[in-house]
């Protein structure tokens, strides 16, 4: 005869939450309890015991700290330990060394990771990415705990110190898709506050009316997502005002952000991050685009063939360092373009920021960057929109979100010209990643 394990409640489970304090316990019940809750599809936790809350408060201070000397160390370490690297022509120098890409990382990623790293603390995550190349991108639970970090430098550029906030949920990360990953967790070194992933689809809760009576519960401090599942938020009836939101992942166009803030009456802040190197620059509020935010990730532009690019033109984000020990990135080509802006008091900021390589359109007689159609496109409520461009000049346009379809057409006439056909259809149901430019017609990638 045999016995199936009976898995514990979530507020029980220290296993995944080691160091379960009573009240946070007691905060993750009262979250789950609910009658509007929704439906959890799965079980995750923090998995720090004591020793990593306290190295977590070191990394804490270090990661404020600002090392100039950081890069020579970390190059050392790479040349020593992560045996993708070893053979690299080190004593050529910097720019000299090989540049590596998603597929790269895709194909063999355990040869990114350094030898000094044990195994047996690795957590290992999946991502689909863009680029078609899915990714298992190898962490530690500490690793997580730092966003928390990094989010907190980033609300504090607009005026917000989240350690000081009362209430009992800290984030909410929301989603609106057919099919998503949903948990509730702990904080602990955020006071003990809840953290929930939830998805908007009203098939995970109750009822579609329970969403907005959930979130006037639970009072989520920050809200994060991306500008699709943020643009859902608008839909919802309920009156709780977060402190700041976070938007991850795509554009968020300055329509949308604009409706966000009136609704939510705070700071709506775009933020670059990815899976693989963690936040990289949000915007501070100073308008001077998205300021770097890891003092530990250097950032170069590139062309096509490797070399830096002039100051101030567009060229490939790569990156160098990062906050992830288990796989330290050098001279990693993200896909995405963008100019870099130091301001006089210092700070770098990325600027003209564009997702995936650029890609030229052909308007009425003349060709127009992929950031000229962001441009175009920014007093447009969407949530999320793809432009192709056939090899006959038409376009094909999909959309995410309510908006004045006849004002859109007039403006995209203003600039491609009368003649231009365009199409326009709903965004693609179940794809919630999709290339935001893409073209067929001829010489669209040779700019």
């Amino acid at each position: 005869m045999t016995s199936q394990a009976v898995e514990l409640a979530p507020w029980l489970d220290t296993r995944r939450l080691p160091e379960l304090s009573p009240r946070a316990a007691q905060r993750l019940q009262r979250c789950l309890q609910y009658p509007d809750a929704p439906t959890l599809s799965g079980r995750s936790g923090h998995h720090l015991d004591a020793a990593a809350l306290s190295k977590l408060q070191i990394d804490k201070q270090l990661l404020q700290q600002l090392d100039s000397e950081w890069l020579a160390g970390f190059l050392d370490h790479c040349r020593r330990q992560v045996p993708r690297y070893r053979d690299y022509p080190w004593h050529l120098g910097f720019d000299a060394l090989p540049c590596t890409s998603r597929q790269d990382l895709s194909s063999d990623v355990a040869t990114f990771v350094p030898a000094d790293i044990d195994p047996q603390q690795l957590i290992v995550f999946e991502t689909s990415g863009t680029t078609g190349h899915p990714l298992r991108v190898p962490s530690l639970p500490l690793v997580a705990a730092r966003y928390h970090c990094f989010h907190e430098r980033i609300v504090g550029w607009h005026g917000i110190d989240l350690q000081s906030l009362p209430g009992d949920t800290g984030v909410m990360l929301v989603g609106d898709q057919q099919r998503c990953f949903t948990y509730a967790s702990v904080l602990p070194y955020w006071d003990d506050k809840v953290l929930l992933k939830l998805n908007m689809n009203p098939a995970d809760w109750p009822s579609a009316a329970a969403r907005g009576r959930y979130l006037d519960k639970v009072k989520p401090l920050l809200i994060t997502g991306d500008p699709r599942s943020l643009s859902t938020l608008l839909t919802i009836e309920f009156d709780h005002q977060p402190a700041a939101i976070l938007s991850t992942s795509m554009t968020l166009l300055g329509g949308l952000k604009t409706r966000l803030s009136e609704r939510f009456a705070c700071p709506i802040i775009n933020l670059y991050s990815m899976n693989e190197a963690g936040p990289i620059a949000a915007c501070d509020g100073t308008g001077n685009g998205l300021r770097l935010v890891q003092s530990t990730l250097k950032v170069e532009l590139l062309d096509r063939q490797g070399r830096a690019v002039p100051a101030g033109e567009r060229g490939e984000i790569t990156l160098s360092g990062g906050f992830n020990p288990c796989m330290p990135l050098l001279r990693y080509r993200t896909g995405d373009y963008a100019c870099l802006y130091q301001s006089p008091d210092g700070h770098q900021y990325l600027q003209q920021l564009d997702g995936r390589p650029p890609v030229r359109f052909y308007a009425a007689g003349r060709w127009l960057n992929n950031v000229d159609i962001t441009h175009l496109m920014q007093p447009f409520e969407l949530a999320q929109y793809q432009l192709h461009q056939q090899a006959d000049g038409n376009l094909v346009l999909r959309l995410q979100g309510n908006t004045d379809e006849q004002a859109l057409r007039r403006a995209i006439a203003g600039t491609f010209g009368h003649g231009c056909q365009v199409s326009i259809e709903p965004f693609p149901l179940g794809i919630d990643k999709l290339i935001q430019y893409t073209s067929d017609y001829p010489g669209a990638h040779d700019g």
